[in-house]
């Protein structure tokens, strides 16, 4: 089950366009799991040998980078999201709704 649950988050993930953010509930809801904003962020964090995985993209209800411990170095979700154009400003997505995706 884990791992089909990990593959259909990653398949929406995959789907995150550049320059765009979503949220671990807003994929929790798209695979039918609404409560399940949790195991989508440990699917992300498992997600390190999908190199075609762009979690940097996922963030949490707030905007807030809260993987961001996840990824090596210091700033490099960050520095991701801001090459992208999305600004960040204390660990936070501005403009949320401007650069939020609904899968």
């Amino acid at each position: 089950m884990e791992k089909d649950f990990f593959q259909r988050v990653y398949e929406v993930v995959k789907q995150i366009p550049y320059g765009k953010i979503t949220t671990y509930g807003a994929i929790a809801k798209k695979i039918g799991a609404p409560k399940s904003a949790r195991m989508v962020g440990y699917a992300l964090n498992a997600s390190g040998m999908h190199e075609d995985v762009p979690a940097h993209r996922v963030v949490n209800r707030k905007g807030l980078l809260t993987g961001k411990h996840h990824f090596q170095g210091t700033n490099l979700m960050q520095q991701l999201l801001e090459n992208e154009g999305i600004k960040i400003k204390e660990n936070t997505v501005q403009n949320f709704n401007e650069h939020f995706w609904e899968p």
